[in-house]
């Protein structure tokens, strides 16, 4: 049977008055710009497989599986054939059923998520879904190409002499001095992966690493980031009926802060600028080539809890009215995984192979040393990866994280014994 691909999208937008970013910042209030659900089903020799990103904070747990149940459904395939990343803006939903029914039992915390609008956004992919696989494309080529961002990327673990945390350096940097600092620990690189119709390209996925934030957290203006912007402008100037899909990286550890400020109305559109310029210069290098060989595999994953967390202390946490609510909910979400964890549920680890080409779906907020490492293991492939998947463990450090210490791994879920897990789980998803 030939390939096939059938592109869809969705509106994720949330209503005025929705919780954004798990709670703890000012609730909707405006839209700058709509959030979207963007992806393909590929009919292949066995069952369909989806790849969707969606413009979320995160989705956690069941969150997460309802969505990849409802694609498949839709899809006709199974729920381990999909695969469901976030591209992380902040102004936007960060999803978890479980969190929202923690919270709301206090009677006084903002809600998580309207079970309702969560209910409607299914319906939504559903329906896209459906209607793509109405009138599918051939699938007979693919090309990947990278090109390199300029003045985006910057690792925010700044560390001292003796390897410790000294500064974390913010999305946007107060002070010359931080700013002023080495870039540190990054990838430079976008990546890009196209699909083709004969010579027309269907759909093209870009995969780059960096918090895709410019200035968040205080209005309740809803926006896809400079990132969504990017998309958008590569969407204006590409084939007209090609579908953009861009995907955060491992990016638990990079923002912007070497290159951006607190002007985001001035920040958000150079940013923006600087992503688009590195899309189109990867297009232009874009070859593509007959595909001879397309498989899926996945691999679980659930990693030992990290032990500064108990049930018994985060459930005083939530309870001690208090408390801010940044901390009461944000232990609301811990408390969600650790009994994910007790119920044994693994987080499903997938990956995308097409000819030479590796695309590789994992979890959370892994740190960039994931994804560089993964590139220096298989050089022999074309190696493009997406972070906040099922976003349930939150971030992801390397071992050597929990010895400097600092603010990503006091709310990592996981203990150092993550790093071994996860990258087993990599090498488990690489084509035999």
């Amino acid at each position: 049977m030939p390939y096939q691909i059938a592109p869809f999208r969705f509106d994720v937008t949330v209503p005025i008055g929705h919780s954004l970013c798990g709670g703890w910042i000012p609730a909707a209030s405006r839209i700058d710009s709509p959030l979207e659900g963007l992806g393909f089903v590929l009919l292949t020799e066995s069952q369909p497989v989806v790849v969707c990103t969606l413009d979320w904070t995160g989705l956690c747990n069941d969150a997460h599986l309802q969505l990849r149940q409802a694609l498949a459904k839709a899809a006709g395939t199974t729920a381990d054939r999909v695969a469901v990343q976030c591209v992380h803006q902040h102004d936007a939903p960060f999803a978890c059923l479980e969190t929202d029914r923690i919270v709301r039992a206090q009677g006084d915390l903002p809600p998580n998520m309207d079970p309702q609008f969560f209910q409607t956004c299914l319906q939504r992919a559903e329906t896209a879904v459906k209607e793509s696989l109405k009138s599918p494309r051939r699938l007979t080529h693919v090309a990947s190409a990278q090109a390199e961002v300029e003045q985006v990327a910057s690792n925010r673990r700044v560390l001292n002499d003796q390897g410790k945390i000294l500064k974390n350096r913010s999305v946007a940097a107060s002070s010359d001095d931080i700013r002023d600092l080495p870039a540190g620990v990054i990838d430079p690189w976008l990546k890009t992966v196209a699909f083709y119709d004969g010579k027309e390209k269907v759909a093209a996925c870009y995969y780059y690493a960096v918090h895709p934030i410019s200035f968040c957290c205080t209005e309740g203006h809803v926006n896809s980031e400079f990132v969504g912007q990017a998309r958008k402008l590569k969407s204006e100037h590409d084939a007209p009926d090609c579908l953009h899909v861009y995907f955060t990286g491992c990016a638990g550890n990079i923002n912007a802060g070497k290159y951006n400020n607190s002007d985001h109305h001035e920040n958000r559109p150079v940013l923006a600028q600087r992503i688009f310029a590195a899309m189109e210069r990867a297009s232009e290098q874009l070859r593509p080539e007959p595909i001879k060989r397309l498989q899926w595999t996945t691999a679980d994953f659930l990693p030992p809890v990290n032990r500064a967390f108990s049930i018994a202390e985060l459930e005083k946490q939530i309870n001690d009215h208090s408390r801010r609510v940044v901390h009461r909910n944000r232990p609301a979400f811990t408390l969600a995984w650790l009994r994910r964890h007790a119920a044994q549920k693994p987080i499903t680890l997938s990956g995308l192979h097409v000819n030479q080409i590796s695309m590789l779906h994992l979890p959370a907020e892994p740190f960039i040393e994931y994804q560089l490492r993964t590139q220096m293991l298989y050089p022999e492939r074309f190696m493009a990866v997406a972070g906040y998947g099922d976003g349930g463990p939150w971030y992801l450090p390397t071992a050597e994280a929990y010895f400097q210490g600092g603010y990503e791994v006091s709310v990592a879920f996981s203990g150092p014994e993550v790093d071994q897990h996860l990258m087993r789980g990599i090498k488990d998803l690489m084509p035999g």
